[in-house]
């Protein structure tokens, strides 16, 4: 009878163990649920990514007593202002750069290590985004073949699109076209850019798609392109643009078919003359273009409407345009800036209209920065100049031929490196390394070069700090060359009108790096922020895997 009484004992007590444990259970289910529900509430809708091509850090201070409120003030306003903002590697082009916000690494990883360059393998220069594989939508020409193909890893946009089972939409917006590839990943269902010429369309190719989506086609057929072929003025009165230098000056070069590079420009008068709607690149209008165009993929894409994260990439390269014609520090860049303000602002509006306030992220930076005028800095004394390339390579085949009997052990120069013929170093029987070193040697005695490093050096040595890291973090061991030149502080190989970029100095590195939106605090710092770190930023924040290359790290302090 006790052994009953405690058998029955025994089976309450683990009757009443299992329905508290069934009840554990449950609650944790139900804990764990509420959990995920809130992380994926707390996830932005939709972020955007922003590259305002060769912006400089230094024009948002410059410029910032005449931004509205809504463009970008609200961002440093609202949002978390990184202003010791820099790239890591070397070379500072568009291409990389792009490549490089986006993958959360540099071209040592993404291989886009300029926006062409000479393809060992194919023996021929190469373009980064283009794919002869693939034929263009929208356009009958048969050289915009575009594909994110030669990125050999993938985008936070990419990541996302895996996290979400392919769910989450990835747009990319450009006038360039690597400017709208490469951000939107290997996996983006749409990539658009502008083709001007005598079309003024947005296309793309059958990479992503077979034919342009309706809206694609209101959009081209609606006259909104037409509509900027008009006068470019100054957007307030060119007397209070004391930012930036006189209009009439020898630094710009201007549009052809006008005397001086000077305001007002008839770009309808000017059009035939300058490419007819390529000449809308070098304007604003440009700029007013992109964004006419992302707010209709707002509209029409329905991005940033469910739970699910989109993303939309939007490069503003007109400022680039703009840049290379008529200098950092012209009244064109100026207003230039000024009226990309303008548009953030509509931008940022329709965001709040469509998306929602608080639902969606936004981060902005620049693909690199510039140099000024170096004609300008002459004249202020600033040691600066020009780089007499002809005389450089008349010298490099008289050192060939003297040394080697030949020039044909060079098989290529571009972007300031040396590429080897290696079939023809083994044809002579000499030893690759050893020819790397007596270019070094001769090169570094060559007027306004500053360093020259090997290959080798490159692949051997750990470099952690100056000049040298970055060029070894833009040294792609398969793709780059066997010598590399770098060149004096100021000197550019460039016309002597308008600025260009490229090199690892602060001017063409220090760019704006600004995130406002869902899951961003408010404030500021002058702590080292890289280029690498946006992507795993944005991947932190939304909860996701780190592009596959990712070399960056999250900036949690910009995390709320």
């Amino acid at each position: 009878m006790l052994l009953l009484k405690m058998k029955n004992a025994l089976s309450l007590v683990l009757i009443l163990l299992s329905v508290f444990s069934c009840g554990a259970q449950e609650n944790t289910i139900v804990n764990n649920t509420e959990i995920s529900n809130n992380l994926d509430s707390e996830r932005p809708k939709l972020v955007v990514g922003i590259i305002v091509d060769q912006m400089r850090y230094d024009y948002l201070t410059r410029f910032e007593s005449k931004f509205s409120e809504g463009g970008f003030k609200r961002m440093m306003r609202e949002g978390f202002n990184c202003k010791n903002n820099h790239f890591n590697y070397i070379p500072t082009y568009t291409g990389p750069g792009h490549a490089s916000v986006y993958t959360g690494t540099t071209p040592k990883y993404h291989g886009i290590i300029a926006n062409n360059w000479y393809s060992k393998v194919e023996k021929k220069s190469v373009y980064c985004a283009e794919d002869t594989t693939v034929v263009a939508v929208g356009s009958p020409s048969k050289r915009e073949r575009m594909s994110p193909r030669r990125m050999l890893t993938t985008s936070f946009a990419d990541q996302n699109r895996l996290f979400t089972q392919m769910k989450g939409k990835t747009i990319g917006i450009s006038i360039k076209d690597r400017g709208a590839v490469l951000p939107a990943g290997h996996t983006a269902n749409a990539a658009y850019w502008f083709r001007g010429k005598g079309e003024g369309n947005f296309i793309t190719t059958n990479y992503y798609m077979e034919e342009l989506p309706q809206w694609v086609k209101d959009f081209n057929d609606s006259g909104i392109v037409e509509s900027y072929m008009k006068e470019w003025n100054t957007l307030y009165d060119i007397t209070t643009y004391t930012e930036s230098g006189e209009d009439l000056n020898t630094y710009e070069r201007g549009f052809k078919g006008k005397e001086t590079a000077t305001f007002p420009y008839d770009l309808e008068a000017l059009k035939a003359d300058n490419m007819w709607f390529d000449i809308l690149k070098e304007t604003p209008y440009g700029n007013s273009i992109v964004a006419d165009f992302a707010i209709e993929a707002l509209k029409n894409e329905d991005l940033g409407n469910d739970d699910i994260t989109d993303v939309l990439t939007v490069s503003f390269s007109s400022t680039d345009y703009v840049g290379h014609n008529f200098g950092v520090n012209s009244k064109e860049v100026q207003d230039t800036y000024l009226r990309l303000d303008k548009d953030l602002e509509r931008f940022f509006t329709a965001l709040d209209d469509l998306v929602g306030k608080g639902n969606y992220t936004v981060f902005l930076t620049a693909d690199h920065g510039a140099v000024n005028v170096p004609a300008y800095l002459q004249s202020v004394k600033i040691p600066s100049g020009y780089l007499n390339n002809p005389k450089r390579k008349k010298r490099l085949n008289r050192f060939l031929m003297t040394t080697y009997g030949t020039t044909d052990v060079i098989e290529n120069i571009s972007n300031n490196q040396v590429f080897l013929n290696k079939a023809k170093l083994k044809a002579l029987n000499l030893n690759i390394h050893d020819v790397e070193q007596a270019l070094v040697d001769e090169l570094i005695d060559y007027p306004n070069v500053s360093k020259v490093y090997t290959a080798t050096a490159m692949r051997s040595t750990s470099f952690n700090h100056g000049i040298e890291k970055l060029l070894q973090n833009g040294f792609n061991q398969k793709r780059s060359g066997d010598v590399i030149v770098v060149n004096d502080i100021g000197y550019i190989s460039y016309s002597k009108t308008g600025s260009t970029h490229g090199s690892g100095l602060k001017y063409d590195t220090h760019v704006p790096l600004l995130f406002f939106g869902a899951g961003i605090k408010q404030g500021e710092t002058f702590e080292r922020t890289e280029i690498p770190d946006i992507a795993p930023t944005i991947s932190a924040l939304l909860g996701i895997s780190f592009p596959n290359g990712a070399t960056g790290e999250p900036l949690g302090f910009v995390l709320d």
